[in-house]
């Protein structure tokens, strides 16, 4: 697993390598009170924007993260962020995670998208073993969209994290395999084959 700034596109979407520079974008779509109600963290400022981003680049000068700026490419408008996270490069495994996309453009191709190119990435480029998910217990929208991609549900960890309410967090994880990722694969070609581009939006 080598760990460095990678581009990955595809039809409705690319991430790229999250840099100081999606500052201004990323402040256009994340100053969303209500984005952050079920995420353990918020940004609700300009400098904490910044913030965030300094740290995930941080986090990747210490080999422990690879994030991502999520941009639309028919707009070419950045609408949210992900990141491999976790890397685990002695046992071959990795999550995917950190990942929040503006209101506008959930439930669209662009979710589905991002984490097939980055499951891509992890099995046929890293020959990950295995790739991992978590979620808030609550966050039942979340939970939906990781079981439709094709990860297995594993179990709940009760009081995992406190989030930035001060609430104790339950933390659902859900994993995919390497054996299980050609079908895994397969199923998410298909979605992607009968999606449409996301509809023009406009942030909150």
């Amino acid at each position: 697993m080598t760990l460095e700034p990678i581009t990955l596109e595809g039809r409705f979407v690319r991430l790229e390598p999250l840099a100081e520079s999606h500052h201004a974008a990323m402040c256009d779509v994340s100053l969303d009170p209500a984005l952050w109600r079920l995420i353990p963290y918020r940004m609700t400022t300009p400098e904490e924007v910044m913030a965030y981003i300094r740290s995930r680049l941080e986090a990747f000068a210490a080999g422990s993260e690879l994030g991502f700026a999520t941009v639309e490419k028919a707009s070419g408008r950045v609408v949210g962020s992900t990141r491999f996270m976790n890397i685990d490069a002695a046992n071959r495994r990795v999550e995917i995670g950190g990942t929040w996309i503006a209101r506008p453009w959930q439930r669209t191709a662009i979710n589905t998208e991002a984490k097939y190119l980055m499951l891509r990435h992890a099995f046929e480029t890293w020959k990950c073993m295995r790739v991992e998910f978590k979620t808030d217990a609550l966050n039942h929208q979340s939970r939906n969209a990781i079981l439709r991609i094709g990860a297995k549900e594993e179990g709940t960890l009760r009081q995992h994290m406190t989030t930035w309410s001060g609430r104790l967090r339950d933390t659902v994880y859900f994993s995919i395999l390497d054996s299980e990722w050609a079908g895994v694969k397969a199923a998410l070609e298909e979605k992607l084959r009968r999606g449409k581009p996301p509809a023009a939006a406009t942030p909150p």
